[in-house]
């Protein structure tokens, strides 16, 4: 009856496996654990293994591809984080091990130190490299903003186009530029612009924040996009103090989004000026050679081998001052078509200020802050704003 009762308690490898994993998960529902990552695998499904250790034990995690998706920056072994998940057993094996829902980097100093890898790696590949930065083109016809069209880092580079340059169209590709998603965005913009073949540059950007918040150009993935692209790209993101990858990888780094549009537009004032001298100087040189030519003639004329022949020298001389004169005439007449040229460009400029089109007499229609442009945009159940040079005025 003893050995009856001994066989009884006799379990199967998948019986006392079940029962563990039972124990596991319902002690164990969701703890989380501190460590460093050890062998790092990216699956070619898109699911992450790694072994998450300290210095006297280690455990072995997974992480599926739906929830390494989250994650916004890249896993390197030796890297110190903190992950939050369930405890499991995989029975194949009959290992415990930790199902990972998310993670994120054992402090600032973590990222960081994530940051600095990333940087070395991409710089001993090259993607730094200032003999394969592309040039900045000095008068742009289209400029491409990879942005969020709603901050103000974007209203505040549309201001400084309009004001420097309002020639410039500008092609916006709203982003998202912090949190989930956010670099596969942004990246996938860059490649819409670039992709069109017609824009003189992108600008990528976005206003300060912290490191965490700046994370998302950081990321690999928009890296190497930048470093792929064909067109030229500057990078404006966060403030002076502020370096990210991107940075790095992009063809010029500006300060900020509002220092990026004055890198990548000229000041009409300065082209205006520069024309203005230009002709001025051309004037001058010209009246200058015209004089020179008038003295050593002159001499010519009074010299001794001129005097007995002076009734061929006056019919002479008489032929040169009609073709001085028409020469004075044609620069005259050159010079004043060029500065109603000049005229001509100044007020074409002046014509895309906003403000010169109200004051004519028209007005802006803006729903939810954009400007509709065509009848068939405008939504009758919609708040309007009526823009007149004057004032604006709201229709409910």
């Amino acid at each position: 009856m003893d050995l009856f009762k001994k066989e009884e308690n006799i379990f199967s490898v998948t019986q006392i496996t079940n029962s563990v994993k039972r124990l596991l998960e319902n002690s164990f529902g969701n703890v989380k654990v501190v460590g460093e990552i050890s062998n790092f695998k990216p699956h070619f499904s898109g699911h992450w293994y790694f072994t998450l250790k300290d210095a006297s034990a280690q455990i072995s995690c997974t992480m599926w591809k739906s929830a390494n998706a989250r994650v916004r920056f890249t896993l390197e072994d030796g890297m110190k984080i903190v992950v939050s998940g369930n405890l499991s057993v995989y029975p194949p094996r009959g290992t415990y091990q930790i199902d990972v829902h998310s993670m994120q980097a054992d402090g600032v100093g973590e990222l960081q130190a994530a940051f600095e890898r990333l940087k070395a790696r991409l710089a001993d590949e090259g993607l730094f490299n200032q003999e394969l930065k592309k040039s900045i083109p000095t008068l742009p016809k289209k400029i491409g903003i990879v942005t969020a069209i709603d901050s103000a880092a974007f209203k505040d580079m549309v201001s400084v186009a309009q004001r420097r340059y309002p020639l410039v169209e500008l092609f916006v590709a709203s982003s998202r530029v912090q949190g989930e998603g956010a670099a596969e965005n942004i990246a996938k913009n860059i490649k819409l612009l670039d992709s069109r073949g017609d824009l003189d540059v992108i600008i990528i950007g976005r206003g300060g924040g912290s490191l965490e918040d700046l994370w998302a150009f950081n990321e690999e993935i928009v890296a190497r996009t930048i470093f792929e692209a064909k067109t030229p790209i500057i990078s404006g993101v966060g403030h002076e103090i502020d370096f990210t990858i991107a940075d790095f990888v992009a063809d010029l780094r500006a300060p900020t989004p509002t220092a990026s549009m004055e890198l990548a537009t000229p000041n009409k004032d300065d082209i205006l000026n520069y024309l203005e001298n230009y002709f001025e100087e051309s004037t001058s040189i010209i009246n200058s050679i015209i004089s020179s030519f008038k003295d050593k003639i002159s001499d010519l004329i009074i010299s001794y081998g001129f005097k007995s022949h002076n009734h061929i020298l006056n019919n002479n001389i008489q032929n040169l001052d009609n073709y001085l004169f028409r020469i004075e005439n044609g620069l005259n007449n050159k010079i004043q078509k060029k500065m109603s040229e000049l005229e001509i460009k100044s007020n074409i400029i002046s014509s895309f200020n906003t403000d010169n089109i109200l004051k004519r007499g028209f007005s802006l229609v803006k729903q939810d802050n954009v400007v509709i442009s065509r009848g068939e945009s405008f939504d009758f159940d919609k708040k309007t704003k009526i823009k007149f040079y004057d004032k604006e005025i709201e229709i409910k």
